[in-house]
């Protein structure tokens, strides 16, 4: 009995064992229900917005800040109720010997294999159903690769924030009540999408969304694609009669004949382009080391706020 003890107060030994605890809930518990929820979501937003994107401007920015809304509800609900629904059982076992980081370290692989497995099943689906992927890449030789890096990080840093609530909500009602408000933040917050105010602009480092959306945008050379909302809206102008004329549909039959269409999309492109989303290595990296250095502030407070499990009086 002693020598079984002795061997299960390793932190090595008590990772693996709450790792197999973990997998088991996956199979017996129905966690395995995120994977399949993954695919569902992936396929609408693949349906409303996937058509444009990497393909112009605008279709490009409005299908990356979707699939890195995708990465922020997949990484919520892989762990925003996994510690406060068991936070009993951990107070029980701190008591008797368990290590709340080979707690929170079972969680991060537990939790790393859950993402792996979200961001195949998007790429996947996002592909099957016309998606386009970028034809160039930045870091390693697959575009498709540096993609899901990106993915990956952006869903596993989300996952940790989820799992730091977790840690202070008294209960999975709390947990859930909170959820909506840090979707809001994140959405509100990406940087990109959304037209902020300059005082507001400094909060959006604190976002996973900005700096998702930031890398998708970099990773698709945003910059050298076309723009084509001005031309969009000139043709539905072009019935618009001044003095008994038509002059703009006249401009546009011009224009057409003389196929200077993609001309004028791309000089329009360059005066709505965007530095910060220049097809740059050093910019995609900097993206990815804010996505690690949140992903592991967020698993540092979660550690050190159940370290003090036992003072809780909840």
């Amino acid at each position: 009995m002693k020598t079984n003890e002795k061997r299960h107060r390793g932190r090595i030994s008590q990772t693996f064992i709450y790792l197999g605890k973990l997998f088991r809930m996956f199979l017996f518990q129905n966690d395995w229900k995120v994977l399949p929820m993954s695919a569902v979501i992936a396929g609408l937003v693949a349906f409303a917005v996937g058509s444009n994107i990497y393909k112009t401007m605008e279709g490009t920015l409005t299908g990356t800040f979707a699939l890195t809304c995708v990465c922020i509800w997949n990484g919520f609900f892989n762990s925003i109720q996994v510690i406060c629904r068991e936070r009993a059982i951990v107070k029980r076992e701190h008591r008797s010997g368990l290590h709340i980081s080979s707690y929170i370290s079972a969680h991060m692989i537990y939790q790393a294999i859950l993402c792996i497995l979200q961001v195949v099943i998007m790429i996947f689906v996002c592909m099957n159903l016309g998606v386009v992927m970028p034809g160039k890449s930045l870091v390693t030789p697959w575009p498709i690769v540096d993609v899901g890096i990106t993915l990956f990080l952006v869903t596993y840093c989300a996952d940790m924030l989820a799992l730091l609530v977790s840690a202070f909500a008294r209960t999975t009602t709390a947990a859930m009540t909170i959820m909506p408000f840090l979707l809001i933040v994140q959405l509100l917050f990406s940087g990109g999408f959304f037209n902020l105010p300059k005082e507001a602009m400094p909060f959006t480092n604190l976002t996973a969304t900005k700096w998702g959306l930031t890398a998708l945008c970099v990773q698709g050379d945003y910059n050298s694609l076309p723009m084509v909302t001005i031309w969009n809206s000139a043709v539905k102008m072009k019935n618009i009669e001044v003095e008994g004329e038509k002059p703009l549909l006249e401009v546009l039959q011009y224009i057409e004949n003389n196929d200077m269409r993609d001309d004028i999309l791309m000089e329009t492109a360059k005066q709505n382009q965007k530095p910060e989303y220049n097809f740059d290595i050093d910019i995609l990296t900097r993206c990815w080391t804010w996505l690690i250095t949140w992903t592991i502030l967020y698993l540092v407070v979660t550690i050190i706020a159940l370290e003090r499990i036992d003072k809780d009086k909840r």
